[in-house]
């Protein structure tokens, strides 16, 4: 389908100039909504850190399609994540939803991430995924049709001085490269942890 000309406006270009755009713009699904305050770029072929590095394979097909499409994958045998696809179809560039503020349907993340306090309850991307009850099913959304969509939301009112950047998280592909990006000194805003130093084998 026709992408609506915000969604579309918001996701052209290079993934690491659409990744600070992301900042404050708006998840909604399953009677929660979550403002976006801190988000990692991967650009596919070209960035050692993202999984379309080495290319197409069944996990990462999503990436390799239209923007404006969800990435969803399993990690540590336990955890959903999701990106948002970028850039033109073919580029498998995509923006990971690292962490967010719930801003509407707060109960209902309560309930889906018991014990967690407010300020954690999509404060990394796998709680994120949690709080919005976003699961593999919801591999290839697309976020202009739905049952997840994304929106502007208050993108606009952030200004760059608003916006921290610095290494992605956990990473040994390119660990330096300064794409995560965040709202400065809010307090949803993930933990920065480098990845673990591998064992020495002699």
């Amino acid at each position: 389908m026709d992408r609506p000309a915000a969604l579309a406006d918001l996701l052209d270009g290079p993934v690491e100039q659409v990744a600070p755009r992301l900042l404050g713009a708006l998840v909604r699904h399953a009677g929660v909504t979550v403002r976006l305050t801190e988000v990692e770029a991967y650009a596919g072929p070209l960035d050692p850190g993202s999984h379309a590095y080495r290319g197409r394979t069944r996990r990462n097909q999503v990436m390799f399609g239209p923007p404006g499409h969800l990435y969803c994958y399993f990690t540590y045998g336990m955890h959903v994540c999701c990106n948002v696809v970028v850039g033109p179809e073919g580029d498998p560039s995509a923006v990971l939803l690292r962490a967010g503020e719930v801003v509407e349907g707060i109960e209902l993340a309560r309930e889906r991430r018991p014990g967690s306090t407010d300020r954690d309850l999509a404060r990394g991307p796998a709680r994120l995924c949690r709080a919005l009850a976003i699961g593999l099913e919801h591999d290839g959304t697309d976020l202009a049709a739905g049952p997840i969509t994304l929106t502007a939301g208050e993108r606009a009112a952030v200004t760059p001085a608003e916006i921290g950047t610095g290494p992605r998280v956990g990473l040994r592909g390119a660990p330096d490269r300064p794409w995560r990006f965040w709202l400065a000194g809010d307090r949803s805003v993930s933990a920065y942890r480098p990845a673990k130093k591998l064992p020495h084998r002699p």
